[in-house]
């Protein structure tokens, strides 16, 4: 079977032939042998012609006209071809029926196809008997095999049993035979569809195409991947795999990487991968129909900490794959008689050449040689010779420069694997031409090269000639020639350059000299040749060549022309140095414009105007450098775009940018630590430059001690911090600096180490000792090949940081050990370590070291024997690296590694216990019952003195996984000395925060942490040590500084502390930092303003406390004002009282006025701003005042005229003065009408007052108080008319609402009254009287009245629907008072019944008998004369009258006339009075009702003239009334009455009487007369021409029924 292909490969074309040529030639083979091949030969001739016609004309109808001729001339040839054997004639029977329009029956396919129906092998069918076989044949084929039945038939009759047997195997065989000429039949037929396929082009040619696209991975360290595809297209694309946009190049990294195409799968498998794998990768394919990529990425995991980038790159160990498939062998490679450690100068030739054993050797085997210098591997050129003599490779540097310096190591690769060898090459500068120059820049470089512009960086040399470097020149050189042009006037000081105006297309070379105030320096080494031109140009230049096409050409589109091109894009500033400024752009979006070039303006920040830079000649890249731009200026930039159709519009101008370097010069590096290392050689570690930007590397100076000449340790910066210099003297003292370089300039240097001996390491006294063994080894997590591994650290560390550990382990095989193997070669700086490599299912134990820069320590204890098998629980593993700060007497801040293994799930949280170092497992118990989110927590309440131990848990959705390793045991106790952070503000406002620690050592560092995660490089915060004091400093506070920061003091007894920076401290501090930044001073009271006396407008305000250098500006308006006329300014240091008096406001002093404070930095000022409304009122104001203080030198008012109202309803107008003397008059007016007083005015009390009892409408006017005097007059008026008047009634009105009593009830003979008293009526008072909560109509029946000082309402004839609330309202024009009264249930009741009771009486007492008329007391008269008395009588019925004298009863006779005449005139006259006609008298008046009697006695004089019949008359109050025909002169006579009058009075009932206090109240009262509301005006008096009858009966109907004549007596039944 040597000729057969597998399976898969049977459908690939490129092995179809070999296939059909072995395949085909081992049946037909077989079928010649057989004794029916010349028989058949012949027919099958006449099949295969057949065959020929059909497939030509079944090609000719589906392809073009000159391809199917072409293939039915090839198909006739190939018919007519039969005479050559079977191969091809065979093929011709089989197919006929399947080719044939009407097939008779369908056939079995023999052929093997895919999913998508392609051929991709066959199938042989089983023997099956001819017969059975023979059911699916054309008829050709069933006519020759009824012949062969049938001679096989005549056989079986006339032959014997081995005839049988012979007729079988050739049966077989012819079987066989057709089998195989089927196959061949298809095949061919699927030859020849593929060669009209690749004739048809446009058709079927198609651009690449990913059916399956790579993926991306993620593996650990140490780990193979494979990336696979697979790409399809025609004609079959060319693959090419990318590493980051880089080709690569399996050549260049030999056993890397592994490039494999078969059958259209591509695949990239990388061995071993390390860190610098994690890369994105990318596979091109690309044939004469297009390209198209796919992507992928590759991320490499490893243990945090596993590689330390400081020491060296580890050898790596011989593969053990086993033998070499090759050779069956193992190779071991040895480098023997290397080189060393070499010196050179520049412009020397150096060799490095080592011997190569490789065992065993082999005739012609050559390994492969590899050359690295910093591991970069090195291309054979001009300045590198690589050499292999067959057992020594030699490296020679043809021309020596400072960029060959470096670590040189030579790599011999075997398919074994590859053994290394390293060692170090200095190269001194040349000797300078001119004496003090400082040395030849290096590593010259081309970046951002495009049409006519190129960047030029390069470093800065180590030796500075002693003067410093005053700058760079750049030349450049032509490729082709020699002459080389200086590109800058005037030198740079920043080591890159933009070169411009150079020619695009054209290769150009740089070189840079370095110049000092000796001169000039050796020109560096040229850099390699760049081509000016688009980078799109470049990248097609670079592209590869398709074997079946050439070269791809790519040609632009057709330039459109007369287009003008649109606006540049995305204009950025890329660069800005104190020298230039570099712009880019991005060209227009449009496409197919002509030829675009571009003008750049700039515009100085502030103004509009802007300024063309390059006026002359456009620039062609998207790239232009400004020179000659005055420094520390801000400027705008824009561009333009041009062609030949014109200019463009401008781009968007950039931010101002200001001119100036934005990269600093780095800091100088911290602390040198030199340790001895060799005879001739000492090992320099020192601290990072500290906040240094885009850092180069590091120059190393050493000294001899004494000599004061410092030689360089190194011509090429390094990248690290640590280096081992080389070439010094035996048993000198040395001491070491280090200098920073960058871009912008190389530091200062660091101060000197400390002085040390060139000695070897061991045995000569090292000043640290290495660190005592790690313990406490632990499982983090478990793979099958693969354990994470955890650890302690050391007690004692030996005096100095401990720079990595060392893991070994070794193998257990039933409880027997074996040999130790280094787990690793590089130290790792954590403690924690994934130990690869090793077996499933097996035991291992391990072992620790620690190193420090004194040397590696013992190893630890070995460790518990391990299990290597795959963790597959679903809880997390074990934290682990705990770790102890902050003891404090009550607590402690605990600090742990989260675990490696997370389980089934994230992470989500972790538990602490805590126990008592002593107490049992028992005791252990949780200190939080939530879960913490962080990977630290403060632990609290713990007891004084106690000792503790913690262990930690970590959380996931499935639950709690394994408990960590426990702490070693903490006493909670405060450590004397111990200090806090502090918080501090100082005047800039700058926060920071300090760390005392009185116990550091000489080694000793602050390490401040953030969340406790160390702080590294931050621009925010700015850290400084200083002795025993550490802090840092923050450049702004802002919310993302939030956190707690803590400082650990290393090489100490974990003397630490932390600080909360929480969000309320936050904003307390940038308070105080705002007040610290911004000092203020600070007032007690803010700007004020106020009136002085006469009107001065004084303007004040007071600070709270202000130095003696205090000062003030005072402002108005924005300009300055000072001391003058207009201003008068004072300042009271002492109290910080700051005024300024104005003597008056005018109107331009309106605005804003503003005292501005100064002590010193802190500042302040206060405004006061007087405009509009505000200012107006002040001005007036002032001026008032100003009128006020000389109104007052004279007699003035001190309150002006008011009034008030007493409580007795008095009004009182009354004024206060002052400044008053004897001579100062008063004088009243109202509506300018002198007031005249009876009152003497006295100013004793320096009041006036004017008096109104009774206010009334007659009251109102305008009232004036003149005061006068010599020295002048002052006038105070109060207007009491409209308004005024109405509000001094209302406050009447008040007062006498405020003295109402509250609503009484009482009944009358008429109904029921409720009523009130007041202390005084007014007529213009107004009230209103309510039922229900609604005002009264008032009717006959309903009526309200005032009689004196009593307000009442009158219910006539009151019923049930009466019953209710009552109310009377007083009206004072405000809110008014209301007095209210229940006037049902009992009190109406009650009411009620005395109202029924007082009717009765009332009737009664109306219808007595009474005496109407008055007699007098006493009536004196003449003997002889007549007498006659006339009085009234009243009484229903009509009453009986009786006269008595001397209470003797009395008839009429002719000398006493008695009569009574119309039962209301009852007369008694004497016709001559004499003696015995003197006496009491009395007439007495009776009926049912009562009974009344009046008295009068009648005495006599001596005789008088004879005046006639006189006649009496009385009023109601018993005066005598002349009778009007009495003589005019005779009304002078004496007659005497008295008003005194005796009345008897018989009463059945007692009438209503008051209750007391209302009788109190009625009899208090000024004036008895009643009013009532109907009543509007008096009643008329009786007129004179009345009879005197008639007047008599009209007084005695006006009065009240309840009232009697004075003088009477009353008898009642």
């Amino acid at each position: 079977m040597s000729g057969t292909i597998p399976y898969y490969r049977k459908d690939q074309r490129h092995f179809d032939g070999g296939y059909r040529s072995t395949e085909a030639e081992s049946k037909m083979s077989q079928y010649q042998s057989s004794s029916r091949y010349a028989a058949s030969s012949s027919r099958y001739a006449a099949s295969s012609s057949r065959y020929a016609a059909a497939a030509s004309s079944r090609y000719a109808g589906a392809a073009s006209s000159a391809s199917s001729s072409r293939y039915a001339a090839a198909a006739a040839t190939s018919a007519s071809s039969s005479s050559r054997g079977l191969k091809v004639s065979s093929h011709l029977g089989l197919e006929e029926s399947r080719l044939s329009p009407t097939p008779k029956r369908a056939k079995p396919s023999y052929l093997a196809l895919d999913k998508e129906n392609q051929i991709i092998g066959y199938v042989v069918p089983i023997f099956r008997g001819s017969q059975e076989f023979a059911t699916g044949l054309s008829d050709t084929e069933e006519a020759r095999v009824k012949e062969t039945a049938g001679y096989m038939a005549r056989r079986n009759l006339f032959t014997s049993g081995l005839e049988m047997e012979r007729s079988e195997v050739i049966s077989r065989k012819e079987a066989m035979r057709e089998s195989a000429e089927r196959i061949s039949l298809n095949k061919t037929i699927h030859e020849h569809g593929e060669h009209f396929k690749r004739m048809n082009e446009d058709s079927l040619m198609h651009a690449p195409e990913f059916v399956i696209k790579p993926r991306s991975h993620t593996v650990w360290e140490k780990q193979s991947v494979r990336l696979h595809c697979t790409v399809t297209g025609w004609p079959e694309p060319k693959v090419t795999w990318y590493k980051n946009n880089v080709a690569i190049n399996p050549l260049a990294h030999p056993g890397k990487y592994k490039l494999e195409s078969r059958y259209s799968v591509h695949s990239l498998e990388i061995d071993r991968c390390d860190f610098d794998d994690t890369a994105q990768y990318h596979i091109s394919a690309m044939n004469t129909q297009g390209e198209e990529s796919a992507f992928a990425s590759i991320v490499v995991k490893r243990f945090k900490g596993e590689i330390d980038e400081s020491l060296p790159t580890p050898r790596r160990a011989i593969l053990e794959d086993g033998p070499v498939s090759e050779y069956g062998i193992t190779f071991q490679t040895h480098i023997v008689d290397a080189f060393g450690v070499s010196f050179g100068r520049e412009g020397e030739t150096m060799s490095l050449g080592s011997t190569v054993i490789i065992y065993p050797s082999l005739h012609r085997y050559q390994p492969e040689i590899q050359w690295y210098r910093d591991d970069v591997l090195l291309p054979p050129s001009k300045w590198t010779h690589m050499h292999w003599s067959g057992d020594r490779a030699t490296l020679t540097l043809t021309h020596l420069n400072k960029e060959d310096e470096g670590l040189y190591t030579l790599r011999v690769t075997t398919k074994s694997g590859y053994e290394t060898y390293s060692a170090y090459v200095f190269v001194r500068d040349a000797d300078a031409e001119v004496e003090g120059a400082p040395g030849a820049p290096l590593d010259v470089r081309c970046l951002d090269a495009n049409k006519d512009y190129i960047i030029v960086t390069w470093k800065q040399p180590a030796i500075d000639g002693g003067n410093t470097i005053l700058g760079y020149f750049v030349d450049r050189c032509e490729v082709g020639t020699t002459h080389w042009h200086q590109c800058n006037d005037t030198p740079v000081k920043f080591a890159r350059f933009p070169v411009t105006s150079l020619v695009e297309g054209r290769s150009y070379m740089f070189r840079v000299r370095a110049i000092n105030k000796s001169g000039m320096s050796r020109p560096s080494r040229a850099s390699e040749p760049v081509a000016a031109m688009d980078p799109a140009d470049r990248a097609r230049m670079r592209g590869t060549s398709a074997p079946w096409t050439g070269q791809i050409i790519v040609t632009e589109e057709e330039p459109a022309e007369g287009i003008v091109p649109g606006r540049p894009l995305e204009l950025q500033v890329t660069e800005a140095t104190k020298n230039y400024v570099v712009l880019s752009w991005n060209p227009p979006g449009e496409k197919g414009l002509e030829g675009v070039m571009y003008y750049v303006e700039k515009c100085v920040s502030g103004t509009d105007s802007w300024q063309r830079v390059n006026t002359e000649i456009p620039v062609k890249s998207p790239r232009f450098a400004l020179f000659d731009l005055a420094e520390g200026k801000s400027y705008s930039f824009r561009v333009r775009c041009c062609n030949s159709a014109g200019v463009g519009e401008p781009s968007d101008p950039t931010e101002a940018t200001t001119v100036g370097d934005k990269l600093d010069i780095p800091s100088a590096p911290g602390k040198i630590i030199p340790t001895r290392n060799t005879d001739t050689s000492v090992v320099v570690s020192w601290e990072a430059s500290s906040h240094a930007k885009e850092l180069i590397g590091y120059y190393i100076e050493g000294s001899i001690v004494g000599s004061n000449v410092w030689e360089p340790c190194n011509n090429k910066p390094v990248k690290g911090t640590r280096f081992i210099c080389h070439g010094l003297m035996t048993g000198d003292q040395y001491v070491f600096r280090v200098k920073a370089v960058n871009a912008a300039g190389i530091s200062e240097f660091s101060q000197e180490s400390e002085a040390i001996e060139v000695k070897a390491a061991i045995g000569g006294g090292i000043p640290h000792a290495s660190p005592a063994p790690p313990y406490g080894i632990s499982v983090l997590e478990c793979v099958r090949d693969a354990m994470v591994l955890a650890w302690k650290q050391p007690t004692f560390i030996g005096g100095a940081d401990v720079t990595g550990y060392f893991v070994d382990y070794r193998e257990v095989v039933d409880g027997v050990v074996g040999d130790w193997h280094e787990a690793n070669i590089k130290s790792v700086s954590d403690r924690a370590y994934r130990v690869s490599d090793l077996h499933e299912n097996r035991k291992y134990q391990f072992q620790v070291r620690a190193a420090n820069m004194a040397g590696v320590g013992i190893p630890s204890m070995p460790s518990n024997t391990f299990l290597c098998e795959e963790w597959t629980i679903a809880v997390p593993g074990p934290p682990h690296d705990l770790d102890i700060r902050e003891v404090r007497s009550d607590s402690l801040v605990l600090l742990w590694k989260p675990p490696v293994y997370q389980g089934r799930d994230p992470v989500n949280g972790f538990y602490i216990d805590i126990k008592e170092a002593e107490a049992p497992e028992e005791a252990w118990r949780g200190v939080n019952t939530k879960a913490e989110e962080n990977k630290y927590l403060k632990i609290k309440h713990l007891k004084e003195g106690e000792t503790y131990v913690f262990r930690v848990r970590a959380q996931n959705k499935a639950g709690v996984g394994k408990t960590s390793e426990v702490t070693e045991p903490v006493q909670a106790m405060t450590k004397p000395g111990t200090k806090e952070i502090e918080v501090e503000v100082d005047d800039d406002g700058v926060v920071s925060l300090n760390f005392e620690c009185s116990d550091i050592t000489a080694d000793s560092k602050f390490v401040w942490s953030k969340d406790y995660v160390e702080m590294t490089e931050s621009t925010r915060l700015t850290a400084e040590t200083k002795g025993n004091k550490s802090k840092i400093a923050f450049s702004g506070l802002e919310e993302e500084d939030i956190g707690i920061y803590s400082c650990l003091v290393t090489h100490t007894d974990g003397a630490s502390s932390s600080y909360n920076l929480s969000k309320e401290e936050l904003k307390r501090l940038l308070e105080i930092s705002h007040d610290h930044k911004f000092p203020i001073i600070p007032l007690k009271t803010e700007l004020a303003v106020e009136l002085m006396e006469k009107g001065k407008v004084r303007f004040w305000l007071q600070a709270e406390k202000i130095s003696a250098n205090g000062n003030v500006e005072y402002v108005f308006n924005d300009n300055l004002i000072s001391q003058g006329e207009k201003y008068k300014m004072n300042f009271d240091k002492n109290t910080g009282v700051i005024e300024m008096v104005m003597e008056s406001l005018n109107p331009e002093d309106e605005g804003t006025f503003t005292f501005q404070l100064k002590d010193g930095k802190a500042t302040n000022q206060s405004s006061l701003v007087l405009i509009g409304d505000v200012f107006k009122q002040l001005q007036k104001e002032s001026e008032f005042q100003r009128k006020e203080w000389f109104r007052k030198q004279g007699p003035h008012f001190i309150e002006y005229l008011g009034y008030e109202v007493t409580p007795e309803c008095c009004v009182i107008l009354n004024c206060k003065v002052g400044n008053i003397k004897k001579e100062t008059s008063a004088l009243w007016y109202k509506d300018g009408h002198e007031i005249k007083s009876d009152e003497h005015l006295t100013f004793t009390e320096g009041v006036l007052k004017l008096e109104i009892s009774q206010i009334s409408k007659k009251d109102a006017g305008v009232y004036e108080v003149v005061l006068k005097d010599d020295r002048g007059k002052d006038t105070s008026t109060l207007n009491l008319t409209d308004q005024g008047f109405k509000d001094l009634m209302n406050e009447v009105f008040s007062v006498i609402a405020n003295s109402s009593t509250p609503l009484k009830i009482t009944s009358t003979d008429e109904g029921i009254r409720m009523y009130t008293f007041v202390n005084y009526y007014n007529d213009l008072l107004q009230v209103t009287w309510h039922y229900k909560e609604s005002a009264i109509s008032f009717s006959d029946r309903i009526k309200s009245g005032v009689v004196g000082d009593q307000l009442w309402l009158q219910i006539t004839e009151p019923t049930e629907k009466d019953t209710g609330k009552y109310a009377i309202e007083f009206h004072d024009g405000k809110a008014g008072l209301k007095r209210t009264v229940d006037l049902s249930g009992q009190a109406f009741d009650d009411a009620y019944a005395e109202f029924q009771r007082l009717k009765a009486a009332a009737h009664a007492e109306r219808n007595r008998a009474r005496v109407a008329g008055g007699l007098p007391d006493v009536v004196t008269i003449q003997e002889g004369k007549a007498l006659n008395l006339t009085c009234n009588i009243s009484g229903d019925p009509v009453p009986e009258v009786t006269w008595l004298k001397n209470d003797r009863e009395i008839l009429s006779d002719d000398h006493c006339i008695l009569k009574f005449e119309s039962g209301k005139f009852a007369s008694f006259t004497i016709t001559a009075v004499n003696q015995s006609d003197s006496g009491k008298y009395s007439i007495l008046v009776k009926n049912k009702y009562g009974t009344e009697s009046g008295d009068f006695t009648v005495e006599l004089t001596e005789g008088t003239p004879d005046l006639g019949v006189t006649s009496y008359m009385t009023d109601a109050e018993g005066n005598v009334v002349f009778s009007p025909n009495t003589p005019k002169e005779k009304m002078k006579t004496s007659i005497t009455g008295t008003k005194a009058k005796k009345r008897k009075e018989s009463v059945a009932q007692k009438p209503p009487v008051e209750k007391a206090e209302d009788k109190e109240k009625s009899t208090s009262r000024k004036s008895e007369k009643e009013k009532t509301a109907d009543v509007s005006t008096k009643e008329p008096k009786a007129s004179e021409s009345q009879h005197p009858e008639d007047a008599k009966e009209n007084l005695a109907e006006k009065l009240p029924s309840a009232e009697c004549p004075r003088g009477a007596k009353h008898s009642h039944t």
